[in-house]
């Protein structure tokens, strides 16, 4: 499986590739290494993303192993535009089911950044939630701020 890795604000991130779309992007440095179009593609967007430039990431083909309403909470998520949020609640009235349901859904996001879990907070207001990536809850704040920064230059 041809794997890139490179250096983010988070730390060395992994991505891979599988029958020509991206199946995971992990913490840490990968052990192979190989520049396929794809992959460099992808890098390079991230990096952008980084940079705080707002990246649509919606055209990256993904392959995505869940079931059918993770799958749809999914879609939900990478519909978000750069730079907004959504409820869990909103999300819920969307795809279905309730505010607890997407928010497992959420949590088993197997690709984060590429679909936006970060964009998705509590709707009581205090902070903006848990996040199971990366430093947790840091993270979310740093990735909000990044796409905040970015929307408004």
């Amino acid at each position: 499986m041809p794997q890139l890795s490179f250096h983010s604000p988070l730390g060395a991130l992994t991505l891979s590739e599988e029958e020509g779309q991206i199946v995971s992007l992990d913490e840490g440095w990968g052990r192979d290494q190989s520049e396929t179009p794809l992959l460099l593609k992808v890098r390079d967007m991230m990096q952008d993303y980084f940079d705080g430039e707002p990246v649509d990431f919606q055209s990256i083909p993904l392959m995505l192993d869940g079931t059918a309403y993770q799958k749809r909470v999914w879609a939900a998520l990478r519909a978000i535009p750069h730079g907004q949020t959504r409820t869990y609640g909103n999300l819920a009235k969307t795809v279905g089911g309730s505010p607890q349901s997407i928010g497992q859904a959420v949590a088993r996001n197997p690709l984060l950044i590429l679909i936006p879990c970060h964009r998705v907070l509590p709707s009581h207001g205090r902070g903006h939630g848990d996040y199971s990536g990366f430093e947790g809850a840091e993270s979310k704040t740093f990735l909000l701020g990044l796409e905040q920064e970015a929307s408004s230059s």
